[in-house]
């Protein structure tokens, strides 16, 4: 008399031999549904290759080993120790929770819990990384305005501060008055950011009211700026 084991073994079998049954296997991204998915990451993260922001860019990420990127430098300790290459089987942990696959990271996303999104992200980064699509402009431009390309209306010929207020003259001869808390100084060093002694101011924010000042070094800052009422 077969037992209830042997019933289930030969189901079991039965099943493998008729291909219904399979390993667990990383389940094929839509590569468009992915590139939209990308656009999230996008606020950190650029394809273009060395364009870093808050995070380093993921151009030929695919095959790279983690925190070895030679033009980003604000990889925590944990991921240029970790020895992880990036993968299929390692980007999925990573994307469904950076937290849980590498304790310590300095990444802020919580993750996505979903197996369907990040299998269409990976697909997508795969697809990029290996120059297999054109990606959009958008995706590879660097994060900023060519700041060196900017008018007179932009380009700062002078700071004062006075009490809890600056005043900003462009070169245009015009002057702005900003709430201290609503004026960030910035530095940009890359290939788009101002000249040497040229600052340049860019809007911020929607009312008008805030604004931001990049400057080509952060020693410019404080000799730039006087204070004068």
């Amino acid at each position: 008399m077969r037992t209830i084991f042997h019933v289930v073994l030969a189901a079991f079998g039965a099943l493998i031999g008729a291909g219904a049954l399979t390993l667990p296997a990383y389940a094929a991204g839509d590569v468009d549904q992915g590139a939209k998915a990308f656009r999230v990451c996008a606020a950190c993260h650029s394809l273009g290759t060395d364009v870093n922001m808050t995070g380093p860019s993921l151009a030929g990420i695919w095959g790279r080993k983690a925190g070895r990127l030679k033009s980003f430098d604000r990889y925590s300790p944990s991921l240029k120790s970790s020895g992880v290459v990036w993968d299929q089987k390692t980007l999925d942990a990573w994307l469904q929770s950076p937290a849980a696959f590498m304790p310590g990271n300095n990444m802020k996303f919580a993750g996505i819990p979903d197996a369907r999104p990040r299998a269409d992200l990976i697909a997508f980064l795969e697809e990029a990384s290996t120059g297999h699509i054109r990606l959009p402009t958008a995706m590879t431009a660097p994060p900023f305005e060519d700041l060196k390309k900017q008018g007179a209306d932009h380009q700062v010929e002078a700071i004062r501060y006075c009490r809890d207020t600056y005043r900003v003259t462009t070169a245009d001869g015009q002057t702005s008055d900003f709430w201290e808390a609503n004026l960030r100084f910035k530095t940009d060093s890359s290939d788009t950011g101002p000249l040497p002694g040229k600052p340049v101011i860019m809007p911020a924010g929607m009312m008008g009211d805030r604004g931001s000042v990049f400057f080509a070094a952060p020693d410019e800052i404080s000799k730039f700026i006087k204070h004068q009422c």
